[in-house]
């Protein structure tokens, strides 16, 4: 059973899955859409999710870092909800707060260029999440979601 996970943001969408086991996550692409036109996230999905027979949905869920909801978790929340319908699929919401920041720093510690970097740090942001959600599970933590 693959997991699939998704750093959601205004215009692209980061995409890892998980091996079978569910033990390490891989990312696979980066979705270029326009926030709220789902028909976009669900032409770049619906093929995934089938090929892979994706059975679970790890959403990054970007709190403040006072720990409240804002704009942007709103936003992750309504596409958790989404793909939950369209998809039927259990989604769990994972708190990625500085998610990308740490992506952003492991690509510079590579040495990656900027032009680089902005092509795959969101694909990386979702690895993160997902793996975190991954190690979480096998350690039966799961304080870390909501």
């Amino acid at each position: 059973m693959k997991k699939i996970g998704l750093d959601v943001g205004e215009k692209t969408i980061g995409v890892a899955i998980s091996d079978a086991l569910g033990m390490t996550a891989q990312g696979i692409k980066t979705i270029h859409w326009t926030e709220d036109d789902y028909s976009i996230a669900r032409e770049a999905l619906t093929p995934l999710i089938e090929k892979e027979m994706i059975t679970e949905a790890v959403v990054g869920y970007p709190k403040n870092m006072n720990g409240t909801i804002g704009p942007r978790a709103e936003q992750s929340e309504r596409f958790a909800n989404w793909l939950e319908k369209n998809f039927n699929l259990t989604v769990h919401l994972w708190d990625e707060r500085l998610t990308t920041m740490a992506a952003e720093r492991v690509l510079l510690d590579a040495d990656v260029s900027r032009n680089k970097r902005k092509k795959v740090v969101d694909k990386m942001a979702a690895v993160m999440i997902l793996q975190g959600f991954l190690d979480a599970s096998q350690q039966g933590g799961m304080n870390n979601g909501t």
